[in-house]
């Protein structure tokens, strides 16, 4: 059987037994696309079919274009990684670190040992987290009156620090602070400069912060199993269209074949159509192990609804580049050493395998996170592929 009757009939059976609504997957060598696939519904009860063009929320795949951004004003000079980030950032000047509650449910604050850089928030080694796999930050949340990132409202942004800047890795809100960043130093809005630096020089006219009428015509909806097991679409859950700043980390909505492209670029050490997007040794910077011997770790659930507890390859080393997590050993489904990999919260996922020369891109638009439903037929897609 053809790598394509194979992914073809496992995306089909996926969708046919409701174990995802609709699906997109596509897979890209150092030259091109090699296989794209749309299967199933848009949203459930309705007719439009998933199709390749269908436009998601690509949620924390956003993390990885932010930071590309932030990258190309390294290469600029109008960064410096190690550099205090408050340079540009004065309000992360002010966080300080949660050391516990009081008897009365304030939190506890000290000043960080030492101040936090932008390789910090690139690294999500800065401190900050998310509520969603914290339960200290939504009792600090809850008695402060801060809300959740996704309601992207500049208050959203002043949580505390988990740990000191540098001393562990925990995921959060460090690539919406990248994204203030990008912002202060360019002098446009964040959209604004991935659109004219990243997105029009890859040819991704369908990645952007709000969603135009024309993607809107394409957008599938998020569905959110219940305790029975059966999936409902969430008709009203959607980013703040007028926000009061465009989310970094998570706020972005595309197609999988925008996102293609990215990973193309990177395979290719950062050229795409002719033009140098980063220089190649700044790609291998970005793609390099930048924490040492500190280790990606489980994330604990503290809102079940949207998330389950989330590892990848769970037992398997990971460490973190300028833009994505990297395993450090062969994964159960064959990525070798040094291939890269993240995700969305709706369960879009993707890798980019430097060795083999290889990545791919899988859409779903369901909660909660790493909903096993949702989330094996991509991890049977890489098996499947590096099987091949």
């Amino acid at each position: 059987m053809s790598l394509k009757d194979r992914l073809d009939a496992l995306f089909r059976k996926a969708t046919d037994n409701g174990d995802v609504p609709g699906v997109v997957a596509m897979l890209t060598d150092r030259n091109g696309t090699t296989y794209e696939g749309a299967f199933g519904k848009r949203v459930l009860g309705q007719s439009a079919a998933m199709s390749l063009d269908t436009v998601v929320w690509i949620a924390s795949m956003t993390k990885a274009l932010t930071s590309t951004a932030a990258m190309q004003l390294v290469e600029r000079g109008k960064l410096d990684l190690d550099a205090p980030a408050s340079r540009w950032a004065p309000q992360l000047g002010q966080a300080k670190v949660l050391e516990g509650f009081d008897a009365s449910g304030q939190g506890k604050l000290r000043a960080p040992r030492s101040p936090i850089t932008l390789r910090h928030l690139l690294t999500h080694t800065a401190g900050f987290g998310y509520d969603i796999w914290s339960d200290d930050l939504v009792r600090f949340q809850e008695k402060n009156g801060i809300p959740g990132i996704i309601s992207c409202q500049h208050a959203a942004l002043t949580t505390p620090l988990l740990f000191d800047p540098g001393t562990s890795w925990y995921y959060g809100i460090n690539i919406d602070w990248v994204g203030k960043i990008v912002e202060a130093v360019s002098g446009v809005k964040l959209g604004a400069y991935l659109r004219e630096n990243l997105f029009q020089p890859l040819g991704m006219t369908d990645t952007a912060f709000k969603i135009s009428p024309a993607m809107r015509a394409r957008l599938a909806k998020i569905h959110q199993r219940g305790d029975d097991g059966k999936l409902v679409p969430q008709m009203e859950l959607e980013i703040p269209q007028e926000p009061e700043f465009e989310m970094g980390g998570g706020g972005l909505y595309g197609t999988a074949g925008d996102y293609l492209k990215f990973v193309r670029m990177i395979l290719n050490r950062g050229k795409a159509n002719g033009k140098q997007i980063l220089k190649p040794e700044t790609v291998d910077q970005m793609c390099a192990n930048n924490i040492g011997s500190t280790h990606v770790r489980v994330l604990k659930t503290a809102m079940p609804p949207l998330s389950h507890d989330a590892e990848f390859f769970p037992g398997m080393p990971k460490s973190w580049g300028l833009a994505f997590q990297r395993s450090e050993a062969r994964s159960p489904t064959g990525m070798p050493p040094g291939t890269l990999m993240w995700a969305g919260l709706a369960n879009t996922f993707y890798w980019i395998d430097p060795t083999s020369g290889i990545g791919g891109v899988y859409a779903s638009q369901v909660l909660p996170f790493v909903d096993v439903k949702a989330a094996t037929p991509y991890l049977d897609f890489q098996a499947a592929v590096y099987q091949q």
